[in-house]
């Protein structure tokens, strides 16, 4: 079977906000504590933080980390976060029913932030609480010292403002489940109100407004026409969620999955569009897809804690998805579709970092290991920073409940001109065919193949454990060459390839 792609140096899409390889922490399950944070840890740092945990984080050079929820957030007073640790408040968290020791708050946060070189993307309560806790959230991680928060925050152990940029007006409150459920009207009006104070105190700041949960919401899309009326020029972007399931066992329809995030992003940005057309608006309020990931192995197990049948447990293992080979795969393409919506999607974070459906797993007073996921997404943040290519993509497809014609190539291309680099994802879907590729390089110049990784497996449920870390992981790979304009590749069934060119 081939396949072939057309790539033109001058075909571009956007540039990469390099925002899109965020990621997100919520007070949950074991994210943050014995996942982030676990004091006589024997790798744990003077401030209690796991230094196996912070070296895997940081190498993946994420951007921004969203914190501290999530559901968490929308019942959350962030004032029990602060000050002496032994006059914290332990609180019942009603989103996740657990308990909270509130051992972690933003103070803590902030410092493993300086320690793996991210910065902190926040989140204020327009659930349970509203407009003045927001305000005063903000004035005591920004506000100069001689205010009452400034001087607050210095006498808690911090004389200087943190300066943190990105704010998130609430989380999912479009959703029944969450604590203070609004209609569209009630949290636009509320989101344009509380934009407004937070620009009153600082202009510059990024602010993100709650879009759909998920694009199956019976509200969906009129809940993000509706809150953008409401706030649009007050805000910056509007947040989007989307997880991705394969319950019934079907690895074509789950891979074809992307395809409906990639109509999800198209509608919603049709959705901005409109509305600034509406207002005559010369701003462009962009996406952020700060909740995205797989998320369905760990349901079942999680039903009795959640059903409270278990009490109030402090930080019991909760969303622990243990990811397989074919949930890579998706991941893969899942950044590979915010690659080629780089035009609109400027800050993704994939959920969650640590322990909680996430690429990184732990053991309490034990090892750390790199789930299947978290090399397509290392791959991606690591090389996928540029300009998103425009691709002509000419591959055979399939028929999926999704879309038609999905094709079993799905390709991203970004040319890094700051390094001289043309790099490329890609990945098989079809379940028995090897595909020969054939890449047509265009205004490139004499390039040479100088990394080619692939991942394969002989089974689509093999994963990652403490016991056995690396059954899963990226291989070299001699496959791919260039010669007269043209890169030639061989992509082997179900799977994922990163390529790596040299321009001169």
């Amino acid at each position: 079977m081939r396949a072939t792609v057309t790539a033109h140096r001058d075909y571009r899409i956007a540039t990469i906000d390099d925002r899109i390889y965020g990621a997100f922490l919520e007070h949950l399950g074991r994210a943050i504590y014995t996942g982030i944070y676990e004091p006589g840890h024997p790798t744990a740092d003077a401030n209690g933080m796991r230094g196996d945990v912070i070296e895997l984080v940081k190498a993946l050079e994420t951007p921004v980390v969203r914190y501290p929820g999530g559901n968490f957030v929308s019942a959350y007073n962030w004032e029990d976060g602060v000050g002496p640790r032994d006059k914290r408040p332990t609180r019942l968290d009603l989103a996740w029913h657990t308990s909270e020791s509130n051992a972690v708050g933003v103070h803590e946060f902030a410092d493993w932030c300086a320690a793996v070189g991210t910065q902190m993307m926040l989140a204020v309560n327009l659930g349970s609480r509203g407009l003045d806790e927001a305000r005063n959230f903000v004035e005591y991680v920004n506000g100069p010292l001689g205010s009452y928060w400034g001087d607050l925050r210095k006498a808690n152990g911090r004389a200087e403002p943190f300066g943190v940029k990105h704010w998130c007006l609430g989380n999912e409150l479009d959703g029944p489940w969450q604590v203070g459920h609004k209609t569209a009207d009630e949290y636009g009006r509320l989101a344009n109100e509380t934009a407004k104070t937070l620009r009153a105190f600082d202009p510059s700041l990024q602010l993100i407004a709650c879009g759909s949960s998920n694009s199956d919401m019976a509200t969906y899309p009129e809940w993000e026409r509706v809150v953008l009326e409401h706030c649009y020029d007050a805000v910056d972007y509007i947040s989007l969620h989307m997880y991705f399931n394969n319950r019934e066992k079907n690895t074509a329809e789950f891979l074809a999955l992307n395809a409906k995030l990639d109509a999800y992003i198209a509608t919603v940005a049709s959705t901005i569009d409109f509305v600034r057309t509406r207002k005559r608006s010369k701003k462009r309020v962009a996406i952020s897809f700060d909740e995205w990931n797989v998320w369905y192995h760990s349901n079942a197990q999680d039903k009795e804690i959640l059903s409270g049948a278990a009490g109030w447990p402090h930080a019991p293992a909760l969303l622990e998805d243990i990811y397989h080979f074919e949930d890579a795969l998706q991941v893969a393409c899942i950044l590979n579709t915010f690659i080629r919506r780089s035009d609109v999607v400027k800050i993704a974070c994939i959920a969650q970092l640590v322990n909680v459906i996430a690429p990184i797993m732990t053991e309490p007073k034990g090892q750390a290991w790199r789930q299947t996921i978290y090399y397509p997404y290392y791959f991606a943040s690591l090389f996928g920073r540029g300009v998103a290519l425009n691709l002509v993509v000419h591959s055979p497809g399939y028929d999926s409940r999704v879309a038609d014609n999905v094709p079993y190539i799905d390709i991203a291309g970004v040319h890094d001109e700051a390094h001289g680099a043309l790099n490329f994802f890609i990945v098989n879907r079809h379940a028995s065919e090897t595909i020969e590729l054939d890449v047509s390089l265009l205004g490139f110049g004499a390039a040479r193949v100088v990394d080619c990784k692939v991942m394969t497996s002989d089974r689509l449920d093999a994963a990652n454990s403490a016991k056995a870390p690396m059954t899963v992981m990226p291989k070299k790979s001699d496959n791919a060459t260039v010669a007269e304009g043209r890169l030639k590749t061989k992509l082997a069934p179900h799977s994922y390839q990163m390529l790596r060119l040299s321009l001169p």
